[in-house]
């Protein structure tokens, strides 16, 4: 991931330089530049507004974002930015009209799945201004869609998981049942099923993307019921704390991190995780704009892209306190034959990194809980179909509310 950074950082460095270097070239045809009265070509600013479902300090979700939106600030001396934290979905259109009509941004990312439509709308009473919805596929020519996507990392969770259970029981606390995170249950339970094919996974459902007191009693009711691991979309570390007080009494429950690196919460109990990076992203359709070539399309990043990486730590892959019990266990693969839990994770992280991407979780056979095929044996669920996903696979014991 780090030779992709640096890839992609030259990239957008040598863009800086070319549109720096040839301003006086396109100065009139290029809205973001303007002539001094001395002949000197200036660069006129770019104010990006962001509006965030939680608070900044969620150690989830906005404060991902939030880390991204401050080293683009740091990076960009021609950009400017305000934010918007804790926004309900039912108010983004009010705060849309204030960061154009008050805070005058140029451009506003919405960072929440439930704010598609009010920015739909919005795209149309500003056509002059731009417009990124994060987590939506609804489009305009002035609004664009982007994602850092996580289900090829909860599959690897999900190998991690079928491994280290004991009772065959894992839990998921989930915020709302949106189609990222049915995909993300699923992927969950994928990897699971190739490792542990007796083992399930129950639900709770929170219907709040940031609220710790709800996670942590979702994870003490799933913990009541025999589960030994814990998965979850929510964005605090409550989940992965629940587990480690367990285990430091001598139950262990093992837990996966979600978007930051929460080991730290979880020394004992955190196996591993999902982390985000958002940089890439936002640096280049801000470059872009910039340099006055963005167009509204649709960016969907994964691993191969350097967007995601699996973990629950910066720096480690894989909690080390987990690494030979995850050695220890094998299983007999179709195509690798037998194969340690460990290794065949990194096989799936190569093979899924690749430009081509080798390998996807969601490939059939796959069938619904009604026993419905979903996906035939070889068919690979294209991007629509992961985006509008409403059903859970064969394994999963919880209800997906309607």
């Amino acid at each position: 991931m780090r030779d992709r950074n640096s890839a992609i950082s030259f990239v957008f460095v040598f863009t800086f330089i070319f549109v720096t270097a040839f301003t006086s070239v396109f100065a009139q045809e290029n809205p973001t530049v303007a002539a001094t009265a001395s002949n000197q070509v200036i660069v006129k600013k770019i104010k990006a507004g962001f509006i965030y479902v939680g608070p900044v300090a969620d150690f989830g979700w906005s404060y991902a974002h939030e880390q991204s939106r401050k080293a683009l600030v740091a990076s960009f001396p021609w950009l400017e930015s305000a934010i918007v934290e804790s926004v309900a979905e039912s108010d983004c259109a009010r705060v849309i009209d204030r960061l154009i009509v008050e805070e005058k941004c140029d451009v506003v990312f919405t960072t929440s799945f439930g704010y598609m439509n009010d920015t739909l709308k919005a795209a149309a009473r500003y056509p002059d201004k731009s417009f990124l919805h994060c987590s939506g596929f609804k489009r305009a020519k002035n609004l664009g869609t982007y994602f850092a996507e996580l289900y090829q990392l909860y599959y690897l969770n999900g190998l991690m998981a079928g491994a280290l259970t004991k009772s065959g029981k894992i839990g998921y606390v989930a915020a709302h049942p949106t189609p990222e995170i049915v995909r993300h249950i699923n992927a969950l339970a994928i990897g699971l099923r190739e490792v542990n094919p007796r083992a399930r996974i129950d639900i709770k459902w929170l219907y709040s993307w940031y609220d710790p007191a709800k996670a942590r009693e979702a994870a003490e009711s799933l913990i009541t019921e025999g589960c030994d691991v814990l998965a979850f979309t929510e964005d605090s570390p409550a989940v992965v704390q629940v587990g480690q007080e367990h285990t430091a009494k001598g139950k262990p429950v093992y837990t996966f991190s979600h978007y930051s690196p929460m080991q730290k919460y979880g020394e004992d109990s955190c196996v591993s995780g999902q982390l985000v990076d958002w940089n890439g992203l936002y640096e280049g359709i801000l470059l872009q704009m910039y340099a006055g070539v963005w167009k509204a399309d649709d960016r969907w990043w994964m691993l191969k892209e350097g967007a995601a990486k699996l973990g629950a730590s910066p720096d480690q892959c894989i909690n080390p306190k987990f690494v030979e019990p995850l050695k220890k266990a094998e299983i007999q693969d179709p195509v690798l034959g037998k194969v340690s839990v460990y290794d065949l994770i990194f096989k799936r992280v190569s093979q899924m990194s690749e430009p081509g991407v080798l390998f996807d979780p969601f490939t059939g056979p796959l069938k619904d809980q009604a026993g419905k095929e979903r996906l035939k044996p070889g068919e690979r669920a294209d991007q629509n179909a992961l985006w509008t996903i409403d059903w859970f696979i064969d394994n999963v014991d919880g209800t997906l509310p309607r």
